[in-house]
């Protein structure tokens, strides 16, 4: 994953009006933590921070005052109806640290015809570098029949990437239009 790189203003005024100023001047409030250290306030660029954050798990590259500061998004506010971003928190990062992320599930290929793919979740935890983290993780049904399940230790992962979340979780389950799974096909 590549980082983007974000230049970053320190702000030293607080509260609704000063957010709602720097929205207007096209700046969103941000506020980096972590690693033990004081909370830092910044105001970031508002476009280029919208595009970085299209992409799930941005590593971000904050210039701020000449030093360079390397965070991920942990929460990021948007306004309910226009879909702009109020808000970001980010969290304080090393390279080379592993962090743990929730990342996008894509099923890929095609069951056997006539049966019915469940994605049962979206995205699975794992831990990886900061400078690592995978843009998502796909899931093989090519050719897969009925009554097959996915657990996510059965998932293969990017490499340096580990699994956090239980391996017993069903990831995709195959199933027949009428819900029966092919051992109970062939005893009917």
């Amino acid at each position: 994953m590549s980082e983007v790189k974000l230049s970053a203003v320190p702000r030293t005024e607080f509260g609704k009006g000063a957010a709602r100023r720097l929205r207007r001047a096209a700046q969103v409030p941000a506020v980096i933590y972590g690693h033990g250290t004081e909370p830092v306030h910044v105001s970031l660029p508002g476009h280029e921070t919208m595009m970085a954050l299209k992409q799930q798990n941005a590593l971000l590259d904050l210039q701020i005052d000449g030093t360079s500061t390397l965070a991920l998004p942990k929460s990021v506010q948007r306004d309910a109806v226009k879909g702009f971003i109020e808000h970001v928190d980010l969290i304080l990062v090393r390279r080379g640290e592993r962090v743990h992320v929730d990342v996008t599930l894509f099923v890929v290929g095609d069951a056997i015809s006539g049966t019915l793919v469940n994605a049962a979740v979206g995205s699975l935890e794992v831990e990886a570098e900061a400078n690592k983290i995978p843009q998502g993780i796909e899931v093989s049904v090519q050719g897969l029949d009925a009554g097959t399940v996915i657990h996510a230790g059965e998932v293969q992962l990017p490499e340096g990437a580990t699994l956090v979340t239980d391996p017993e979780t069903v990831v995709v389950s195959i199933t027949s239009p009428g819900g029966e799974t092919a051992a109970e096909g062939t005893e009917a």
